[in-house]
């Protein structure tokens, strides 16, 4: 018998569904002749708890601390052990083993852990499955490979996994006990990516929370050209006071040069015209995703994955969705026109982008060397009945479609032109750009990103027939959204400040992993670290004191996304994974050493302190806005400005 043990049931049916003859369910398992197909559900093995190595480890105490285990243990989670028994009497039936894990790190992990703690010795293959479509599977089954291939990627997922419960058991233990000395009654949990996502919500409020606006001014003239009209904005020179991004700090100088120029003629003394081409955006990941559904939907991180795995297993719409890959396979590249013209024939807005593509193109996505474990997500060639759909499960399924369908469009091309010129001895610049080919732009938005300018002859004359000098004002940096957090988990090497890590960083970007980064965000939340303001993710105070109270380098994304850095070489160049785990228990010494009740009472204190401080500067921003709209004196326009 030829065992199959999927990562979860949708794909084992998938599986089953693809085999010859048809399948019969029995005891946890579908028959297919002299194939079983049976599943795991998700993680079916943990990483056994502290008392399982020693009795006293039960009792939280500081003097345990570190727990380090010698010979690492599995134990079955509490609602695993009836497949558990299912999976090992089929393996004692079974003559060879095929493992059909997601394509990735943790699918790796999920199946051969299983396979491994049952005690198969045995030969096992490896089943790839990114599609759940029948024409898919059976492609897959046709090409198994060796499951020790995958080995390196599997003591990778090993290593994070006992590296995560290292850090969390140990840092979460130390600071709980911490605080209860410091008078708080309850878990301080502590984790290698949620804490350092945390720490990158807390200092941003800090940041909003410090800021003090200050004003700047700008100055505009209206100019009449032999072609038409434009406007041209003021560029102040370094002998007047000017801020670090050089907006002029005093309006004395702009409104004197402002009552020179009615009717001033001057001259346009530099023109520069630059036709540039873009390329469609890439196919999505999941993270690329989850920042483009929140912004344009709304929807929470966790919900676009939630849409994403119900499109891929209930549906069977769209392929393997927690994928970091934005490239697709150049084999796909020969069925894409079949595929979605099946895909797109049933949506009135998927079939008229389906009409402009022109499937003689071929675009930078589609690339073997840029393909690992999965692909880019995209749609499988179903047809897809929309209006069967939920609402968001549509709107989802048409950016996947939208953004494969534009590999198929010309690239958008513009003329940008930048226009200098000379006023009463001062400087003018004036900026716009010209449409030559949309290309794929009217798929993503039919709005022009700026106007252009009327056509210009490099020493023209020009006259003024407007001026006017604006008071604005810096802003705060934004809160965080589940995009703008998503995005930042993303692109974390932005925000560490060392050069020589950030450099390090661009090559192994990213906190967490597109499936977990989302969960990351519902974490903290249910702990009560964050909260949803509106759109916004703000700190609470809890939050916010937990942060103040670690040591730096544990709320920092430095030591985490190093951590991948140093995951992905086990993975991908069979690195050994003993020094990365003795890297770890040496920085886990030091800090463990750190936590200090003391600290943390003062961090609560602190905490709740600029809470309190917060909250009344709001108010106090609404009733002067109040105040401010119920006022009929002279007004003075004001525009906010991001700093």
């Amino acid at each position: 018998m030829r065992l199959i043990i999927a990562e979860k049931p949708s794909l084992a049916r998938a599986i089953a569904e693809a085999l010859p003859g048809g399948a019969r369910r029995e005891d946890g398992a579908l028959h297919a002749g002299e194939t079983v197909v049976t599943w795991c559900l998700g993680h079916l093995l943990e990483q056994a708890p502290p008392d399982a190595y020693d009795p006293a480890f039960k009792q939280w105490r500081l003097d345990h601390l570190p727990i380090l285990p010698t010979r690492w243990q599995l134990s079955p989670r509490p609602k695993a052990r009836g497949q558990l028994a299912v999976i090992r009497k089929l393996l004692k039936q079974a003559r060879e083993v095929v493992h059909a894990g997601d394509p990735d790190r943790e699918g790796q992990l999920l199946v051969q852990e299983v396979i491994e703690y049952l005690g198969w010795k045995g030969p096992v293959s490896r089943l790839l499955v990114s599609d759940l479509n029948r024409p898919a599977v059976q492609r897959a089954l046709a090409r198994l490979e060796d499951n020790a291939c995958f080995q390196p990627l599997y003591r990778a997922a090993e290593s994070r996994s006992r590296a995560d419960w290292l850090y969390g058991i140990n840092l979460t233990r130390a600071w709980t006990l911490t605080g209860r000395q410091a008078g708080h009654d309850g878990v301080l949990s502590v984790g290698r990516v949620q804490t350092p996502v945390l720490g990158l919500v807390v200092r941003r409020d800090a940041e909003i929370r410090d800021f003090k606006p200050y004003p700047f001014h700008v100055l505009w003239a209206d100019l009449a050209v032999a072609g038409g009209q434009l406007r041209a904005w003021w560029q102040p020179g370094e002998n007047h006071r000017l801020d670090e991004q050089g907006r002029l700090l005093e309006r004395a100088p702009a409104e004197a040069l402002a009552a020179q120029l009615p009717g001033t003629e001057g001259k346009l003394t530099s023109l520069e015209s630059r036709q540039k081409r873009q390329s469609a955006p890439l196919p999505y990941s999941l993270s690329a995703l989850q920042v483009d559904a929140a912004r344009r939907f709304g929807l929470s991180a966790q919900a676009v994955l939630d849409i994403c795995q119900r499109l891929y297993e209930r549906h069977k719409l769209i392929t393997y969705p927690r994928s970091d890959c934005r490239y697709l396979p150049e084999e796909h590249l020969a069925q894409a026109r079949s595929t979605l013209e099946s895909a797109c024939g049933s949506d009135d807005t998927l079939r008229g982008w389906l009409a402009g593509a022109d499937f003689s193109l071929r675009s930078k996505a589609w690339d073997d060397k840029k393909v690992g474990a999965h692909h880019a997500l995209a749609p499988t060639g179903k047809p897809a009945e929309l209006e069967r759909l939920e609402r968001a499960e549509a709107d989802v399924y048409r950016l996947i479609a939208r953004n494969v369908l534009a590999q198929f469009y010309p690239p958008l091309v513009v003329c940008e032109v930048k226009a200098e010129f000379t006023l009463q001895g001062e400087c003018f610049r004036a900026g716009g750009q010209e449409m030559l080919q949309p290309g794929w732009k009217p798929l993503f938005t039919t709005r022009e990103e700026a106007p252009p300018l009327p056509p210009l002859t490099e020493g023209e004359g020009c006259r003024v027939t407007a001026c006017e000098v604006e008071d604005r004002e810096t802003r705060s940096p934004e809160a965080f959204t589940d995009a703008s957090l998503i995005k930042a988990m993303m692109n974390i090497a932005r925000y560490v400040d060392d050069p020589v890590v950030r450099r390090t960083l661009r090559e192994h970007d990213g906190l967490g992993t597109e499936a977990t980064r989302a969960g990351i965000i519902e974490t903290l939340i249910e702990r009560g670290y964050l909260v949803r303001q509106k759109k916004s993710l703000r700190a609470t105070r809890l939050g916010t004191g937990l942060i103040a109270s670690l040591p730096e380098a544990a709320s920092r994304p430095e030591r985490t996304a190093l951590w991948e850095q140093r995951l992905t070489a086990i993975a991908e160049r069979d690195d050994d994974p003993a020094p990365f785990l003795a890297s770890l228990i040496e920085d886990l010494h030091g800090l463990l050493g750190s936590a200090d009740a003391n600290r943390l009472r003062q961090a609560m204190a602190t905490a709740q302190g600029e809470a309190a401080a917060a909250v009344s500067k709001r108010r106090g921003a609404v009733g002067k806005s109040r105040r401010g709209r119920g006022a009929t004196g002279r007004t003075r326009r004001k525009q906010r400005t991001k700093a």
